[in-house]
């Protein structure tokens, strides 16, 4: 996200809007910009831009930090009040801003922050200063985020490259944050703690997937006979195992199943679903014997397919 953009103007909502209708602005936007539906060059950046937006203004108390320190409020410390922010900020003293770039890379960014300390009011900062936040990105796949798990991500920083291990907890969604406490940016002066490291998770692209918030979409590959008689198929789930699918017979393609509470887990409650696409799929080559079934089968059809109904 710029510097100009704010989260409101990105979600096209008011300062005053409620929790529902900054969710309804959400998903709308997330419908219209996710990769996996809008090719655009722009739509990938939109989207994740979006979900910053929604992940900050969800939360009561990260909004309330927003409101009062805008693009500054990861980085201002705990204990600093808006009037001593926006007075430190007048007089040049606070110069705060971190923008993590794509590879996950990190600054100290306390390093000068407070520049020449607070002289536009004619005093210093007595005490260790806190560390500030940091945040990067991090890429998992769907199945990590049905089942969750330990793992080790490498940073790069100007201190050099580092790992960490992460707990990602099952049901994480796109551009959820993972908290890891006291990993952020180093304090100033002695027993200065340091601040707090977002971990900004992204899905990994799968073709064979939708997703849309917890809701995941996945093709169901039919034969013409399975689909025109009926069947007992197996799908195999995102989240691993499979599940058996009773086809209805005259079942036509986008048709979709709906299997509630198998899409990507929720911690507090109200899994999304999985829906299953049905796709008929004709076989590429033909024996003459199946060749013979199918002339036969149209010759014996009438119903015309493109005919208004």
């Amino acid at each position: 996200m710029s510097d100009s953009e704010d989260f409101y103007e990105l979600l096209g909502v008011s300062r005053t809007a409620s929790q529902d209708e900054i969710q309804k602005a959400y998903r709308k936007l997330a419908r219209k910009y996710h990769p996996d539906v809008n090719k655009d060059p722009g739509a990938e950046e939109k989207f994740k831009a979006v979900s910053e937006a929604y992940d900050v203004l969800s939360e009561p108390e990260k909004r309330k930090r927003y409101d009062a320190f805008g693009k500054d409020f990861r980085q201002v410390p705990p204990d600093m009040d808006p009037e001593t922010y926006a007075r430190a900020k007048a007089g040049g003293g606070f110069q705060g801003g971190f923008q993590s770039a794509e590879g996950v890379d990190f600054e100290d960014l306390f390093g000068g922050m407070f520049g020449g300390g607070f002289q536009g009011f004619g005093r210093q900062p007595r005490g260790p200063v806190p560390g500030a936040d940091q945040e990067a990105g991090v890429e998992i796949s769907l199945n990590e985020a049905y089942q969750g798990g330990r793992r080790a991500f490498t940073l790069n920083g100007p201190e050099g490259a580092r790992t960490v291990d992460v707990n990602i907890p099952a049901g994480v969604i796109d551009g959820k944050r993972i908290r890891l406490a006291g990993q952020g940016g180093y304090g100033s002066g002695e027993g200065a703690p340091r601040g707090d490291l977002y971990l900004v998770v992204h899905l990994v692209h799968d073709k064979r997937y939708q997703i849309d918030g917890r809701d995941v979409t996945v093709d169901l590959p039919l034969l013409p006979s399975e689909a025109a008689l009926g069947a007992t198929v197996a799908m195999d789930l995102p989240g691993g195992g499979e599940a058996k699918l009773k086809i209805a017979a005259g079942t036509s393609s986008g048709r979709k199943l709906r299997l509630r509470g198998r899409g990507i887990p929720n911690s507090r409650g109200n899994p999304g679903d999985l829906y299953a696409a049905v796709k008929i799929v004709v076989p590429n080559e033909l024996t003459d014997e199946q060749r013979k079934l199918y002339e036969d089968l149209a010759a014996a059809t009438d119903d015309n397919p493109r005919r208004p109904r």
